[in-house]
């Protein structure tokens, strides 16, 4: 049975504002000059660290994340990377601006622009998914030439990342990892899926720009005016735009929409390889499908499902576009 998607807007298992340490508190306050009067723990996301927008005595407001630095070191990296790079970006995206990093006994924190906003809903708004094409053609326009302070931060290859995390179908093949299920009509077309996908780190490498790296419909706000702010910064890489695209697309697809036409028509698509789609879906797919059961657990539960989910529609996707059914 199809995997139905994860409430986007709800699959994080993050700790509140009370249960944070009294003297974290009190250092996030500090910076912020004056009390914490409310606190709204962010949904999405599927980390367990501290996300939320809060709101003070003076009326103003900040997104802070934080990380215990002995219990959670891996995304205390990650929060430190994104920091990093929010610092660099040019001026006038939209992406939500770093304010203030702190560190105080075992904790890191980063506060982050508020932006008064809402994930996207599945099937997405035709409005909603304009804005935020419309967004990331800005920001793929922005990162084709990105400035030296961002590419100083020595950041990975897609291609690299590709032969290292993403590429799974020629594991299984090889009798390394076990196949995940798959449909009658793909399971018989493992060559083809081995070949697509081993495309995929020579296509990344002829990427001269930078590419978000994460991008999904969780890493989306839509704001009160209906235009798209893109947060989580942390996996940024050098890769083709075309490749945010897909993983955008993912859930355009499983929504009905046309994805095909919307991938060919968006400028980030532009010079893209003829079978750059196909390709990317076949990586994608063996990926998540692989994958599914394999997340720590110190990543909300709800990951599973996301994995699950995102590999049997990029997979369906493909057979669609293969003519597998």
């Amino acid at each position: 049975m199809p995997v139905t998607p994860p409430p986007y807007d709800a699959t994080a298992v993050r700790p509140t504002w009370t249960d944070l340490p009294p003297g974290l508190r009190s250092a996030v306050a500090a910076r912020l000059g004056a009390p914490v009067t409310a606190a709204r723990v962010a949904g999405a996301g599927f980390t367990r660290g501290f996300a939320a927008l809060l709101h003070t005595a003076d009326g103003s407001t900040v997104f802070v994340k934080a990380a215990a630095r002995t219990d959670q070191p891996r995304l205390v990296d990650w929060y430190a990377r994104e920091a990093a790079v929010l610092a660099r970006l040019p001026a006038g995206l939209p992406v939500p601006r770093l304010r203030w990093t702190l560190t105080t006994a075992d904790w890191y924190a980063l506060g982050l622009e508020a932006v008064d906003g809402r994930t996207p809903t599945l099937p997405w708004a035709p409005a909603d998914l304009t804005a935020t094409l419309a967004g990331y053609a800005e920001l793929a326009a922005a990162l084709a030439h990105p400035p030296a302070e961002l590419t100083a931060l020595d950041l990975p290859h897609l291609a690299d990342l590709a032969r290292d995390d993403i590429l799974w179908w020629g594991e299984v093949a090889a009798g390394r990892e076990p196949a995940p299920p798959l449909p009658e009509p793909v399971r018989v077309r493992l060559p083809e899926l081995v070949a697509l996908e081993s495309r995929l780190p020579g296509y990344a490498a002829a990427g001269a720009g930078l590419i978000h790296g994460d991008l999904r419909l969780d890493n989306v706000l839509i704001d009160g005016r209906g235009a798209a702010w893109f947060c989580d910064w942390t996996w940024l890489c050098h890769g083709p735009a075309w490749f945010d695209l897909v993983t955008l697309l993912l859930t355009g697809h499983a929504s009905g929409l046309d994805a095909d036409d919307l991938f060919a028509r968006h400028p980030a698509a532009a010079g893209a390889p003829e079978d750059a789609l196909d390709v990317t879906l076949a990586a994608l797919s063996g990926y998540f499908l692989t994958t599914a059961e394999a997340a720590p657990l110190t990543a909300s539960p709800q990951i599973h499902r996301h994995h699950r989910f995102s590999g049997e529609t990029a997979l369906a996707w493909l057979a669609a576009r293969q003519g597998w059914a």
